[in-house]
């Protein structure tokens, strides 16, 4: 008994003497957590977003190809609705656009009718597939320099009971999706130092520049190919440049703008996007069992009529007249069943053919155009008229207007 005793007064002291060595997590500052070496695979991914005087990028997003074949006959065979695809290509920009703002990693976040917009980095999307149910996007990222820092394809299957959880109300169920490229593209950001983002936006300046005086800033960057490198920097009192950043203020305060119109247009398809994805995700389903079914359906009829054949055979090698009459009797049984069957097959693949065809209607129920704008500088005025690419393209005449009357000092706009 005192031998138990003693035993067990040395387990209750060992235990006590243990728990003494366990701080909870996010106890105070006796936590040991984060503490020690990092494990070997945690090398290189330190995050810099808290590095002093770290230069927070502007990002331009393009909107999306829309991924359309190039031979038009081959939309129905890939499953492609032109006019949703078109109308997504602008959706899929702005929410790849409030995914990368919601991190807090980039400055300004603008989405644009094409690449040619002036930014520090450029977020390419592609549109491969978007049905309802499944999306995926091909995502192609570079800075001013030309240098590519990541391309990656990115897909999420939506849930089929998404649409029945009433959680999910108002929600986009491609949401996850732009989550995830924009996670991966922070990741790619964070390899970057200070001083390279710095240089990256010098190079936006310069490249902003030369669009309208490329004599002046060009000795200042190094072209090789697609690529652009810093070579020097003007002072910064430098009047070229000077008189360039003041109309590049102007062209970000344009493109501010837009940023109101593609909004405008993806809050407006809402409500019937919503209502497609969920039409969509329910006929994707249908159609993909309807065409399992008869798949089955016809393999089945392909058996029977099989079975009919062989008792045929069966039966023609009887010598016995009941032999012979049996098998000639399987033979029409088994071709009745099997012709039925293979009928029914084909009723269920017009079914399928009437689900495609559902979702065809569907795509060609979102309209794309944006309104024409005015836009004002002192006593200039210019209108802006057609689709969003057309609109900019007039812009940027604008301003080459702009500079030319601004090069004259004494010139007051």
């Amino acid at each position: 008994m005192r031998t138990l005793k003693t035993i067990t007064a040395y387990l209750v002291s060992a235990c006590l003497a243990l728990s003494g060595c366990v701080t909870p997590s996010g106890s105070g500052s006796g936590s040991s957590a984060g503490v020690g070496p990092q494990l070997s695979s945690l090398f290189g991914k330190q995050d810099r977003s808290a590095e002093p005087n770290r230069p927070k990028l502007d990002v331009v997003i393009p909107v999306f190809d829309p991924g359309l074949p190039e031979d038009e006959t081959k939309y129905d065979e890939e499953g492609v609705w032109p006019e949703l695809r078109r109308a997504e290509a602008n959706r899929f920009a702005v929410k790849m656009k409030e995914a990368l703002e919601a991190t807090g990693a980039f400055g300004a976040v603008r989405v644009t009718p094409d690449k040619t917009a002036t930014g520090d980095l450029y977020v390419i999307g592609r549109i491969a597939k978007s049905n309802g149910e499944e999306i995926e996007i091909d995502i192609e990222v570079f800075d001013i320099s030309g240098k590519k820092w990541m391309g990656e394809s990115f897909d999420h299957e939506v849930a089929p009971e998404f649409h029945k959880n009433i959680r999910n109300k108002g929600k986009d169920p491609y949401d996850p999706v732009f989550a995830e490229a924009a996670k991966d593209i922070v990741e790619e950001l964070n390899d970057h130092d200070a001083a390279e983002l710095g240089t990256i936006r010098q190079l936006a300046d310069l490249r902003f520049g030369a669009s309208f005086s490329d004599q002046a800033f060009t000795r200042h960057m190094k072209m090789d190919g697609s690529q652009v490198k810093l070579v020097s920097m003007p002072a910064d009192d430098d009047p070229m440049l000077r008189r360039t950043r003041a109309i590049r203020v102007r062209d970000q305060l344009f493109v501010d703008g837009l940023q109101a119109q593609y909004q405008s247009f993806s809050q407006g398809m809402n409500d019937s996007y919503a209502m497609w994805q969920e039409q969509s995700l329910t006929e994707v389903i249908a159609a993909r069992e309807a065409s399992q079914k008869s798949a089955g359906q016809a393999f089945v009829g392909a058996l029977l009529i099989g079975a009919a054949v062989l008792s045929a055979v069966a039966g023609a090698r009887s010598n016995s007249s009941s032999g012979s009459t049996a098998g000639l009797a399987g033979a029409t049984v088994a071709g009745i069943g099997g012709a039925m069957m293979l009928s029914k097959s084909f009723q269920t693949s017009d079914e399928a053919k009437v689900h495609r065809d559902a979702l065809n209607e569907l795509g060609q129920s979102v309209d794309m155009e944006l309104a024409p704008q005015v836009v004002k500088f002192e006593e200039k005025t210019v209108k802006l008229t057609g689709d969003a690419k057309e609109q900019f393209g007039q812009w940027r005449e604008f301003l080459k207007q702009v500079y030319a009357v601004e090069r004259t000092p004494e010139t007051v706009l």
